[in-house]
């Protein structure tokens, strides 16, 4: 379904979401874009999960459409309406969704929320299920922001390889060639999850302190890496698999097993070291040494993940502010500029970024 009475060329004001891995809340955020270059960035918004909410949430995790989840979606489809209601001035609406299960090599993914229930809310049209259609034609449906990322470089006015770091529940990079012309354009990107960043420390924290996650790096800072808990983790065969490749949010459970006979502090400190080797890691796979290394998502603000990566990388790490992006809305402009790619017919991911065979085109439309 393309969206009518809009020429093509034409900017479009749209509003993104993102309710992250993390499950602290939604983000939305306003991108003024033809699905190709971006224009302006417009309002952001952030509505907070209550502590039962995330209890609730908690209870889909793992789960699949044929599963009962509707109470958990139902609470997705609220929030985000609740959210967004206060915009004005948008034309589209990308909606991601919460994610409950992701297995692309198995029973697919899937996004709790029916993007359909917020275009009649809202009335606006609604892209959603945008990873869909890429695992059905054997991608990994993950991560998507890629195509994003790539119009970021442009705009900031990159001229050699950068990689945009997101330390949410699960990290992933974005390695970016802006001297080529489109993000569809081969070698322009490579995209993969480079492995668990926040999801298990926040589980830490929540089963040890009862706190949502570890404020600053506080206690991780009073803590040491434990060498041989860290070694076990980089086993894992995960590492050595060739990108694209993707994680669900629970995939390194064993992670708090690794830590278990550890002390707080120590555990929180290890437990970071592991994101941060995990970043490390990934470099490997790069087609070429980044310049920069720009870093999003709620890990930035950990002072001792930052430092663990600048110690380990050959390479600027910053956070996405120093060259003047948002940080904590980077998720949700790439979902609000995704929607306009899919209202447009325009890919959404491609071999490099997702592993599939060819340009893909994700996503619904659902008008109100």
């Amino acid at each position: 379904m393309r969206m009518m009475g809009i020429k093509d060329d034409q900017p479009l004001w749209a509003l993104g979401t993102m309710s992250g891995t993390s499950l602290d809340g939604v983000d939305a955020a306003m991108v003024l874009t033809d699905g190709h270059q971006i224009v302006e960035f417009g309002q952001t918004a952030y509505r907070a999960y209550s502590n039962a909410e995330q209890a609730l949430l908690r209870t889909g995790l793992g789960k699949w459409p044929e599963d009962d989840v509707a109470a958990v979606a139902c609470l997705v489809e609220d929030a985000h309406i609740d959210l967004l209601r206060p915009f004005t001035g948008a034309q589209i609406i990308g909606f991601h969704g919460q994610t409950l299960a992701h297995d692309p090599k198995g029973r697919g993914t899937h996004q709790a929320g029916d993007g359909a229930r917020l275009a009649e809310a809202l009335n606006l049209p609604v892209a959603w299920d945008f990873r869909s259609a890429d695992v059905r034609l054997g991608g990994e449906g993950a991560p998507l922001a890629p195509f994003f990322h790539f119009a970021c470089a442009k705009w900031i006015g990159a001229t050699e390889p950068l990689c945009f770091l997101n330390l949410g529940g699960v990290g992933n990079l974005t390695w970016v060639d802006p001297r080529k012309a489109k993000a569809e354009d081969e070698g322009a990107l490579l995209a993969f999850d480079t492995g668990p960043a926040n999801a298990p420390l926040n589980d830490l924290m929540m089963a040890r302190r009862a706190l949502a996650y570890d404020q600053d790096g506080a206690l991780a800072a009073k803590g040491e890496v434990v060498a041989g808990a860290l070694e076990l983790f980089l086993d894992d065969a995960y590492f050595l698999k060739i990108p694209p490749k993707s994680l669900d949010r629970d995939a390194f459970s064993d992670m708090l097993d690794l830590v278990r006979e550890l002390d707080d502090a120590d555990a929180a400190a290890t437990m970071t070291g592991m994101a941060a080797a995990a970043v490390m890691q990934a470099m490997v796979h790069c087609p070429a040494p980044p310049a920069k290394i720009l870093v999003t998502g709620g890990g930035r603000h950990n002072p001792v993940m930052m430092g663990m990566l600048r110690a380990g990388l050959d390479c600027v790490v910053e956070p996405v502010e120093s060259v003047g992006l948002d940080g904590d809305m980077l998720e949700a402009q790439a979902f609000a500029y995704l929607a306009v790619r899919v209202a447009r017919g325009l890919p959404t991911s491609g071999p490099g970024t997702t592993g599939v065979r060819a340009l893909v085109g994700g996503g619904t439309l659902s008008g109100p």
